[in-house]
């Protein structure tokens, strides 16, 4: 906001282009900032994680043989096709 108000030099142009910055400037200014509310430094607290549940291995192997079984089924399908084809 200092660097605005620097630029708004008392320096008039000839074409008064700087009369129209000066009075927006003016009508929106709201206040300076009071430092004196701003907290110097604030401590950074970790979000709570949820506790690690150790009996989710069966979850896991479930999840594991969804994804597997399907890729052996498609594995058998492509050699059975495959040893018919060649014979």
């Amino acid at each position: 906001m200092g660097s605005t108000w620097n630029g708004l030099g008392d320096d008039s142009s000839s074409d008064g282009s700087k009369d129209l910055p000066r009075a927006m400037m003016d009508e929106f200014f709201v206040g300076k900032i009071d430092t004196a509310t701003i907290p110097s430094k604030t401590t950074y607290t970790p979000p709570k994680q949820p506790h690690y549940n150790q009996d989710k291995t069966s979850e896991f192997i479930i999840k594991l043989l969804q994804f597997l079984v399907p890729l052996a089924i498609l594995g058998v399908a492509v050699g059975i096709r495959f040893y018919t084809k060649s014979a």
